[in-house]
């Protein structure tokens, strides 16, 4: 029995270490392929970080290298109308029609030996979403015009965003000053006709608003100069972070020719750096405010015994036509 169990020992034994060294051989394979997967895991991780990190560092230097742009021929962010050339369509407020004479005529002014009286300084702020600023202009463009062709006044207009979020997520307000501010850049000739457009025929209040296009195209209707440069500064929306930074310094205050003035709403005209409270669709009672204040503001400064003589001071007109 002996010489025939002998020989099957080996056999097992070899059986055995075979299985021994199979397995040491698949641990082997598992643990090259675990430590390969482990290598490729990393290699790709640092592909995707470094990638990663080249998009945020290519993103941050582009920000950084593309400039802030501003735009120009602004003053203290606002646009000022030395001359008016209106549009055909913008008849009612023809720069022909000058406010005609009224018992302010009778206001004394100074005698000729004097200094002359200054244009007196009136700004105005607009959110081109604003019921109140299209109240305004609808009712005073007219006069403002005459009185800008006589200059007895100056007149600047500063595009505020205020009411953002009432078209629809579309930052209209937003969009329609930086609109406004391409036009003054480009084509500040035209820059009185654009403004008294945006303003006499504005979208309803949570409404999208007129997209850059379409504020481009009433840029072209109104007959702007470079009118591509206007419709690429206007559909890139090249001022909007100019606009949005101008209502905040208007916000914080003073308003310019003021000593503690803030922007506090959406439609705010300042004469000679008082606010005006009154009517806004009443250009009767807005001239008399002018008046007064510009008298105020001359015989402030000057030699207290005047000789009374007609004025070259604006007089009150009838309400316009919108």
């Amino acid at each position: 029995m002996s010489s025939d169990e002998t020989p099957n020992v080996p056999a097992a034994r070899n059986s055995r270490e075979a299985v021994r060294e199979k397995a040491q051989r698949v641990h082997a394979q598992q643990s090259r392929a675990r430590i390969m997967r482990r290598v490729i895991i990393g290699l790709v991780a640092a592909v995707a970080v470094g990638s990663i990190g080249t998009a945020v560092a290519f993103a941050v230097s582009s920000s950084m290298s593309k400039p802030m742009l501003s735009p120009s021929g602004m003053t203290d962010d606002g646009v000022t109308v030395s001359d008016v050339t209106l549009a055909s369509g913008s008849a009612d407020i023809s720069p022909n029609a000058s406010p005609t004479p009224s018992e302010a005529a009778a206001t004394p002014t100074p005698k000729t030996t004097e200094k002359a009286a200054e244009p007196t300084q009136i700004h105005i702020y607009v959110d081109y979403l604003s019921a109140g600023a299209a109240e305004f202009e609808k009712a005073n463009a007219r006069q403002l015009a005459g009185w800008i062709k006589q200059g007895a006044v100056t007149v600047t207009y500063h595009p505020v965003a205020l009411l953002m979020a009432s078209s629809n997520g579309t930052k209209y307000s937003l969009r329609a000053a930086a609109a406004a501010a391409c036009v003054a850049t480009y084509s500040p000739d035209q820059f009185f006709d654009y403004n008294h457009e945006l303003l006499t025929d504005q979208p309803k209040i949570d409404s999208d608003g007129r997209s850059d296009v379409e504020l481009a195209d009433l840029a072209v209707a109104v007959g702007v100069q470079n009118a591509k440069k206007v419709r690429s500064c206007i559909e890139g929306q090249d001022f909007v972070s100019w606009a949005k930074d101008a209502t905040a310094r208007a916000l914080e205050g003073p308003l310019p020719g003021s000593k503690d003035l803030k922007l506090n709403n959406e439609a705010l005209i300042v004469v000679g750096g008082q606010a005006y409270v009154g009517a806004l669709n009443n250009p009767a009672e807005f001239s008399q405010f002018v008046l007064t204040t510009a008298s105020d503001e001359y015989y402030g400064e000057t030699d207290p015994t005047p000789t009374p003589t007609p004025p070259a001071s604006p007089a009150p007109t009838e309400t316009a036509t919108p």
